[in-house]
């Protein structure tokens, strides 16, 4: 390997905040505290998290990843539904089964269906913005009786959109999507149906909005960005977006230091660096040191916002930890 003097200089700006938000800890937690008071296997429902590294830690420890209920025996061992929330049918067979459920969906989220739920409740026809076949949409929409909901994905979802009263509206986003992208089909629905409720704080969640927004700072002073994330991560694949509207004219979405193509990185001089919330620090930190292994790096951090959420552990792992 050539000497640290022999390497070409690359200024490394690392986003902050970046990676872990206070739901994706907390889902974590909910599996590894499951595991330590019961034992494995347990049970969870869809990927705890998006992301492969995490989801292949948690099943070294006998986590048991499925995506419906039916793949489980009859088992009196925890089962567990993910961060990005499930349908009303869900938890219901569940019951049925008498499984001994665990609930990791994202504060955050359940925000989204409570509110979903209070707006049918007084009779208004409900709009969500997300992207379909995400599974926090598909629990979003199972939370009320079908055609209670409407997905729109792009202002030309707006625009076909024909509700039964237009002055009966309310609409509901997904979390993790962008903050730009979301505000302008927001704006045009409210252009549209000027009635149209919304909800008292806007339903794109505090790690979406930090990310992105540290992401606006940093990708337009740099040659390229590497998002940290899972292809299947919604909130990663938005930060990929964001740095390339931002000016970035080089953005990859990368899971491990392996996937990276160094051919698209050698005339670089700066470089961003960030992660989706679902990433650990351990990947963050292995890509760097890829780059370390190339680069004569420097490092400084650029910092959008200082993160305190917490959110505590699903009751049941709250009264085990409180017994002991």
């Amino acid at each position: 390997m050539a000497s640290a003097s022999h390497k070409p200089k690359l200024k490394v700006m690392l986003c902050s905040p970046r990676g872990f938000c206070a739901g994706v800890v907390r889902a974590i937690d909910s599996v590894e505290r499951a595991l330590a008071l019961y034992g494995p296997p347990v049970y969870v429902r869809h990927e705890i998290v998006h992301n492969r590294f995490v989801v292949d830690s948690l099943r070294k420890k006998g986590a048991i990843f499925i995506e419906e209920l039916s793949e489980i025996p009859d088992t009196e061992a925890p089962v567990i539904f993910s961060a990005h929330g499930v349908a009303r049918t869900v938890p219901d067979e569940a019951s049925q089964r008498n499984f001994f459920v665990i609930d990791a969906t994202c504060p955050l989220v359940t925000k989204v269906h409570r509110e979903a739920e209070i707006h049918h409740r007084r009779g208004r026809e409900i709009v969500l913005v997300g992207h379909a076949g995400h599974p926090e949409v598909i629990g979003t929409l199972g939370q009320l009786p079908q055609g209670a909901i409407t997905l729109v994905e792009s202002l030309a979802d707006v625009e076909a959109f024909i509700p039964r009263d237009a002055n009966n509206l309310a609409y509901v986003t997904q979390t993790t999507l962008s903050v730009d992208d979301t505000a302008v089909i927001v704006d045009r629905l409210k252009e549209r149906f000027p009635a149209i409720a919304g909800p008292h704080k806007e339903d794109i969640c505090y790690a979406t909005t930090n990310r992105q927004e540290a992401v606006k700072r940093v990708a337009p002073t740099v040659d390229a960005m590497v998002v940290v994330g899972a292809p299947n991560s919604s909130n990663s694949q938005r930060l990929k977006e964001v740095a390339e509207r931002s000016g970035c004219k080089h953005a990859i979405l990368v899971q491990r230091a392996a996937d990276i193509d160094w051919n698209q990185f050698e005339d670089i001089s700066s470089l961003g660096v960030t992660a989706g919330a679902s990433a650990p620090e351990v990947l963050v930190e292995e890509i760097i040191g890829a780059f370390a292994e190339r680069f004569d790096i420097e490092l400084e951090t650029v910092t959008a916002t200082e993160e305190t959420m917490f959110f505590p552990l699903p009751r049941p792992l709250r009264e085990s930890q409180a017994a002991e």
